[in-house]
């Protein structure tokens, strides 16, 4: 198989509100893959039913060569989930807790190993509970790549790091894809999903309404540049395709363009028009 992640005509309601309707995806082996939609937009909904942790009333669903909904326990071990929100284990050390999900797997990193990764080898002897909130989630981010997953379902994996944190982790996902892993994640950071994603998926009302790299992406709305400067007190704007040729002719006599920015469309722009925001 060339999919690790093959869907098509998903749907799944709640009462009589359909929260994903029929929804189609298909995520490449090795691959990052970044769904975004604002919130209420089904990504959580497709995402634990991609997990096997929720039913599906209608569709198609391959996770990994079989269908979720009825896979195994050997199945399960292959994949890698990082929520949301993870159950706390005050209690217990950063290493004790490791050391319990190692025990889960036939095959896992050395606890060790995985704390170094996500950088949490010097609080290793610490109570879980003495965690700062940003150390909290590199530990559920551990636990979810203990047991070397081939497929590794993020949620939000950044909430509450700070930017140098961030980026960290951004290296750690991409080390991880390097070996091989395909990683799914959702995202409300534009520049994560920017920075990171093969492709992205955009879902409204339950539905995808755009899936591409984050390059075309920026295609669905106007590339012009937006010019900006000051000519004394008074600003001037202007939108144009060819930025070096306006600067160039509005100088042409020497003078000097005070507060020149050049900027172009930006992921989140493209999101906010196919989210039908902007």
């Amino acid at each position: 198989m060339t999919s690790a992640v093959q869907v098509s005509g998903l749907s799944k309601a709640y009462g009589r509100h359909p929260a994903v309707q029929n929804l189609d995806l298909n995520v490449g082996y090795g691959e990052i893959f970044a769904i975004l939609g604002p919130n209420g937009a089904g990504k959580s909904t497709t995402i634990e039913i991609l997990e096997g942790n929720r039913t599906r009333d209608a569709g198609h669903v391959q996770v990994l060569g079989e269908d979720p909904g009825t896979a195994g326990r050997s199945w399960r071990a292959r994949i890698g989930i990082v929520l949301q929100e993870a159950s706390d284990a005050g209690m217990l050390t950063v290493l004790e807790i490791v050391q319990m999900f190692t025990r889960c797997y036939g095959t896992a990193r050395t606890p060790q190993d995985v704390l170094e990764l996500v950088g949490l080898a010097s609080v290793s002897e610490s109570r879980v509970r003495a965690l700062s909130g940003g150390q909290r989630r590199r530990l559920d981010v551990a636990l979810g790549i203990v047991g070397m997953p081939e497929l590794l379902f993020l949620d939000e994996p950044t909430t509450g790091f700070d930017p140098e944190a961030r980026r960290q982790f951004w290296d750690l996902i991409r080390l991880l894809a390097k070996d091989g892993t395909t990683i799914l994640l959702t995202t409300h950071y534009l520049e994560e999903a920017a920075a990171l994603a093969d492709r992205v998926a955009v879902i409204a009302d339950g539905r995808v309404v755009a899936v591409d790299t984050p390059t075309k992406l920026i295609e669905h709305v106007n590339t012009a540049a937006t010019v900006s400067w000051m000519d004394g007190e008074e600003l001037h704007v202007e939108h144009t395709d060819f930025p070096t040729e306006l600067i160039r002719r509005r100088s042409r006599d020497g003078a000097e363009l005070a507060q020149l920015t050049v900027t172009r469309p930006t992921l989140e722009d493209a999101y906010l028009h196919l989210i039908g925001v902007a």
